[in-house]
């Protein structure tokens, strides 16, 4: 038997509705990986690349959250096309230089039941590709760019089914 136009809508209208209810806490990355206060530039970098993202979280020795780090800020303290110098000179900076030197202290957070929505405006206004995701002063997540366009994606793929 086929749908009706009053059937589909009132899917269609269910659906909608579910997807304008979607918090951070659906869309989050529960199990973060963290930069410490006192960790090298090198060993931030070192658990950016083998988890394959491009920011972290930074904790205080509390597991508070006092910043957050990225491959451009850590790129930013080695890198510069007009200063010239050896190699061995960005090692040691990597190796000596912590990460509260280059991280963006008390960063834009949002709560886990902040609407997905929410967390996408404020993404874009200030222009940044990640937020932590805070319960009170414990970081328990974080929703990056790539997880916004995965649950973009998801979307568009359910009202296509439609």
């Amino acid at each position: 038997m086929e749908e009706t136009n009053e059937q589909r809508s009132a899917r269609f209208d269910a659906k909608r509705a579910a997807m304008g209810a979607l918090t951070a806490r659906d869309v989050m990355v529960a199990d973060v990986q963290v930069a410490r206060l006192g960790d090298s530039l090198q060993d931030c970098l070192e658990r950016l690349q083998s988890g394959g993202f491009r920011r972290m979280p930074v904790l205080d020795a509390d597991d508070r959250l006092v910043g957050i780090i990225t491959d451009r800020d850590i790129r930013l303290a080695t890198n510069s096309p007009f200063v010239m110098h050896e190699r061995w000179q960005d090692e040691m900076v990597m190796a000596q230089v912590q990460v509260d030197v280059c991280m963006t202290p008390d960063p834009v957070t949002a709560g886990p039941d902040t609407p997905v929505y929410e967390l996408a405006r404020l993404m874009r206004t200030r222009k940044i590709g990640g937020l932590p995701i805070v319960e009170g002063e414990r970081l328990v997540g974080i929703v990056t760019e790539a997880d916004l366009l995965r649950t973009f994606e998801d979307l568009l793929r359910q009202a296509a089914e439609l």
